[in-house]
This record gives structure tokens, sequence and C-alpha cells, in this order.
């Protein structure tokens, strides 16, 4: 008989936690989830999840616990003020699964080595959107003590296609700041290049035959330009989401050379999250660049 599963409390159901708990949920996982908002924990209870009315209780209830939150704030905020990691069991699993930069990283692991040092903490940030969280397709920068790798297998296999061990607490979330900026730019060249065939009067559909099936173009790239071409912002990776992960690189990158581009790619984006485009889709950058632009 396969053993059985630990109980994973999922900590932040907004739409990358939702779509893991679901992951979980399909594999088999006992699965408890908390929300400052219960509304959003709704389908997933109708799917079999246990709903704890708070952070700390989630917790109690669990072996792993995995907080998927906006900032770093957010996860300290759940770690501290609301009773999660006091709540925890001796020889539990934290794994720290949202995108909060290096100095975020080394503020929680401060926390756990003050205060819980019988914990075993996992810094493995993910890469994917809405859809991989749903699908159990996403990519998993995983970094922390080895004792907590078998253990945490069956959930990351859960909820990731691909699961990456690169070394101790903070090396994922580096590897994740490098895969973003990679990703920031992906999309800025994209918006940079549609947005110079609209002004040079090229049909856009030309454009897609002619790079469409090129070398230079990722399978990412040809999915978002065909959703740039119809105007669909709809939010897989919000832009709000997006500029702060650049941001947490060029804080990281801080003294470095080199950077300039990156810096002028946030001014670019934060103009845009300023004029009420953060919570669409990141290519909304093209949009946003056409209108400043004057082309239609």
């Amino acid at each position: 008989m396969a053993p059985e599963h630990e109980p994973v409390a999922f900590l932040g159901i907004g739409a990358m936690g939702h779509g893991m708990a679901k992951s979980a949920l399909r594999a088999g996982i006992p699965t408890i989830v908390w929300n400052r908002t219960p509304d959003a924990t709704r389908d997933l209870e109708a799917a079999g999840a246990e709903v704890a009315p708070t952070a700390a209780d989630a917790a109690r209830r669990a072996r792993i616990v995995v907080t998927m939150v906006s900032n770093a704030d957010a996860v300290m905020a759940v770690a501290r003020d609301q009773g999660m990691l006091a709540a925890s069991e001796p020889g539990a699993i934290w794994a720290q699964m949202s995108t909060i930069g290096v100095a975020g990283t080394d503020r929680v692991e401060a926390l756990v080595n003050a205060e819980r040092p019988d914990i075993m903490l996992l810094d493995a940030p993910v890469s994917g959107s809405k859809d991989p969280a749903e699908h159990g397709e996403l990519t998993i920068f995983a970094s922390g003590p080895e004792a907590a790798r078998p253990r945490a297998a069956p959930l990351f296999d859960a909820l990731g296609s691909r699961t990456m061990w690169v070394g101790d607490v903070g090396m994922g979330t580096r590897l994740k700041l490098v895969n973003n900026t990679w990703l920031a730019f992906a999309d800025e060249s994209l918006a940079a290049a549609v947005n110079l065939a609209r002004h040079l009067g090229l049909d856009i559909v030309t454009m897609i035959e002619a790079l469409g099936k090129s070398p230079l173009v990722s399978p990412w790239q040809a999915a978002k330009l065909q959703r740039v071409v119809n105007d669909d912002f709809s939010p897989q990776f919000a832009l709000a989401l997006a500029l702060k992960d650049v941001r947490l690189a060029l804080e990281a990158a801080e003294g470095a050379d080199g950077f300039d581009a990156l810096g002028a790619l946030a001014e670019e984006w934060q103009r845009a999250v300023d004029a009420g485009l953060g919570n669409d889709d990141l290519t909304v950058v093209a949009r946003a660049r056409r209108t400043e632009g004057g082309d239609r």
C-alpha cells in the first residue's frame, strides 16, 4: 500500500493558492485551506477541502504548511500575527512559496531560527500562472534542508511538472528572480515589436505569420502574442505582481552594474500600473505603450 499523504494547509487562496489547492485535492492529499476572505474557499470546500477559521487552526491540523500570499509583509503577518508559526507542530514543514525576494526570505528564515527552530523551512517559489497552478504544471524552485525533501516530494509532484532543488534556503528565491527577469524582458520584447509593427503600418496578422514559427519566439510569447492581437488582457499573471517581482530583482541587484534596462522597464510598467492597468495581464503593457505613443 502507498503511504498516506501528510495533510497540507494552504494559507492564501488567491489565484495561485486556489489553483495549487485544487491540484493537491486532485492528487488525494488531505487539504486544509484558509483565506482572509472565506468566500474564496467555498468551491474548494465543496471539492473536499477543510476550511479553517484561522491560519493558526489550519497550521495546527497540518504537517506541511504552504504560504502563498502577495509579499513579504503578508507572509510575516500570517506567520506571526495570525499565529501560524506558533501553532505549527514540532517537525512540521513550512513551504514558503510566495515570491518575496531575497530580503523577504532572509526575514522569514530569521523568524524561524529565532522562534521555531524545531520546524523545517523550505523556500520554494514557483514559475507559472493561474492555469498551470490549476493543472499541476508549475515549476518549483525549491531550496532547504535535505531532510524535508522526501516529505515535500508528493506535494510538489502534485503541484508541478518539475521541481528543481537548488541548495540552501534562499537559493530558490534567487533562481525565481532570475526566471522572472527573463520573463519580464520576454514580455517587453513582445510589446515593443507589436507596437513598432503597428507604428510602421504593418498588418499584425502578417507579423504573426512571420514570427509565429520563428526560433526567436518562445511558446509562451506565441500564446501571449495571440492574446495581445485579440486585445485579451484577462489576468493570467497580473502586471502589478510582475512589476513587484521586477522590483525585487532590482533590489537584490542593488549596487551592481548592468541593470539600467531593467530599471527602465520597471519605470514603464509603473506608468501602466498608475494608469489603472495593474490588475490586467502583464501583456497589457503593449496596449499601454500604444496609448502612450498615440497609435491605435
